[in-house]
């Protein structure tokens, strides 16, 4: 849990798609995977496990230890994770989330899966059991892995765990001022099994994170309804409108937008702001920089992810 109850603090941890990249040619933007930091209304809530999120548990870890001599009177790490879906590069930093292996930490995963699914035994399978030397619930950390759906809203107060309502509860509108709220629906605009966008509501303030969704022909109507008047919009922004249309190797179909489609969804959306985020690996420091200089005009409404660039937006 964070210091501050009246922040509503966002810190790129990885702004990277695909796969990591290590090269001085990536120092500028970063190389890792999607990971973001939010602290609101005094809750640490982390969107997406890339490798971005291992530099945010080292901090955690180092912050935990300089609140006490001896791990039982250290003050607890607490963190909300959302998945916005299992792809490897959303998920690379979780076995190596230092909170993780701390018995008194307590993080709650949340995710949405298809039919007979289970989040758990999705990750389990994935990232442990045969390519991890621990299984999941070898794991120190007070681990609570749930799978969430559209119909359901997460709702974080001071002096519980996360509470996980029904949308069409009445009590779902008998909010306490400091509440944090979190919604979600699930698109199908990325192969396999799509992906989930994240919204994070807190004193009239919102933020929309939808990485890794590809735009529709004419604008997505089901994100310009969930994400409108919203303050920041972080979206994908993989490729170039030219690379995205290249004839030899077209990107249409890979579940990836744009830069020029997050500002058309920004413009569908109302949002405040727009974040261009999770860019393709095969570009560096220098070819983002390129890009950047076409978008120069638009500084008020748009911007690049880089590792360590922090917004603030209460």
């Amino acid at each position: 849990m964070t210091e501050a109850k009246d922040e509503f603090k966002i810190k790129f941890r990885g702004v990277r798609g695909s796969y990591p990249c290590a090269d001085k040619r990536f120092m500028q933007y970063g190389g890792n995977t999607s990971c973001i930091e939010v602290n609101v209304g005094g809750h640490l809530v982390i969107l997406d496990a890339g490798t971005g999120l291992i530099s945010l548990g080292n901090e955690l870890l180092k912050n935990h230890i300089m609140t006490g001599s001896y791990m039982l009177e250290r003050t607890p790490i607490e963190a909300t994770m959302l998945l916005s879906h299992i792809h490897q590069d959303h998920i690379l930093g979780f076995t190596f989330f230092a909170p993780n292996h701390i018995a008194t930490s307590r993080i709650n995963v949340f995710g949405a899966t298809n039919y007979n699914e289970n989040l758990a035994d999705e990750l389990a399978q994935l990232l442990f059991t045969k390519s991890f030397p621990i299984d999941l619930g070898d794991i120190a950390a007070n681990l609570n892995i749930c799978d969430i759906n559209d119909t359901e809203c997460i709702i974080l107060r001071h002096g519980s765990e996360p509470i996980v309502k029904n949308i069409t509860d009445k009590d779902e509108f008998a909010m306490k001022e400091d509440d944090v709220v979190i919604t979600s629906y699930k698109s199908y605009a990325h192969p396999q099994e799509g992906v989930t966008v994240y919204k994070i509501l807190y004193k009239g303030k919102s933020l929309v994170y939808a990485t890794d969704k590809e735009s529709y022909f004419g604008g997505d109507k089901k994100l310009a309804s969930f994400a409108r008047g919203c303050d920041l919009l972080i979206h994908d922004a993989q490729y170039t409108t030219e690379d995205y249309l290249n004839p030899h190797s077209p990107k249409q179909g890979f579940g990836h937008s744009t830069f020029d489609m997050a500002l058309e969804s920004q413009d569908y959306c109302h949002a405040k702001k727009v974040i261009f985020f999770h860019y393709d690996p095969s570009y560096d420091d220098e070819k983002l920089n390129n890009i950047a200089k076409l978008y120069g005009d638009l500084a008020d409404k748009a911007d690049f992810a880089y590792e360590g660039l922090e917004i603030n937006i209460l």
